[in-house]
């Protein structure tokens, strides 16, 4: 069931989402060859309680951390740990952001240091890729508009699109219908309507689109070792047009 959002409630995400854009923007300043993921997430949770606000990921189904560290070949869902990100990597940070029971999700990709020129491009395309979709998300669209835009999009750039991890509604939980996936053929699925808050989240791998997980059950990554990249909003359907909610 697709929960419609009052503009009351949409606000109260954005609000949400706010305190969630700040943190990436801190986090940008932080990223360098040296620091770990969990250096990372530890000043992640901290900004968040500072702000009155929780990490939602932390104990949902389990998961352990308050953020996603994915380095390199992890296309999402990697565990934050103690080894140094290196000169060249490129990190994903992934959080959702609790405040007052209404949740923000964004995920953002950084260059560590000096990148390769295909790792700058990875990353250059999968963010404009997230904006491709965020075009098509207007009322009277369909879900499928938005994927077939990512997917057209990344494919004619030379990336693969990852197909096991998609976009989802969100609000006072984190994964809530409609589910949002980044390929696919234009015109099919849910129609758009006011009200409805998603996310778009696509994933872009240098290789194949296909990924496996690690022993942990949580981190997924390149099957063929490729790097892989992630750019997300939290986004409201509105009259007007889509609203960024997690906007940096």
């Amino acid at each position: 069931m697709i929960i419609l959002k009052t503009k009351e409630q949409i606000e109260n995400m954005k609000k949400a989402g706010e305190i969630l854009a700040a943190c990436h923007r801190e986090i940008a300043k932080m990223i360098r060859p040296g620091i770990t993921t969990l250096e990372i997430d530890a000043f992640a949770e901290a900004f968040m309680k500072k702000n009155g606000a929780t990490p939602e990921q932390k104990g949902y189904n389990g998961y352990p951390y308050a953020t996603c560290g994915s380095v390199n070949d992890v296309i999402c869902h990697g565990f934050p740990n103690k080894t140094p990100l290196n000169e060249g990597d490129i990190v994903t940070i992934d959080m959702v952001v609790n405040l007052n029971g209404w949740l923000a999700d964004s995920a953002w990709s950084y260059a560590v240091g000096q990148v390769s020129e295909q790792a700058q491009k990875l990353l250059d395309v999968t963010k404009e890729s997230l904006y491709k979709g965020i075009e098509q998300a207007v009322v009277g669209n369909r879900i499928g508009d938005i994927s077939h835009a990512i997917q057209v999009y990344a494919e004619a750039q030379g990336f693969s699109v990852v197909r096991d991890f998609i976009g989802h509604g969100i609000g006072q939980s984190m994964h809530e219908e409609p589910q949002v996936p980044h390929y696919g053929p234009p015109h099919r699925g849910t129609r758009l309507k006011e009200g409805m808050v998603i996310t778009i989240e696509p994933m872009l791998n240098t290789g194949t689109y296909r990924c496996k997980i690690d022993e942990d059950g949580w981190t997924a990554r390149t099957q063929d070792g490729g790097l892989s990249a992630q750019y997300e909003h939290t986004l409201a359907i509105t009259a007007d047009g889509p609203i960024l909610l997690t906007e940096q």
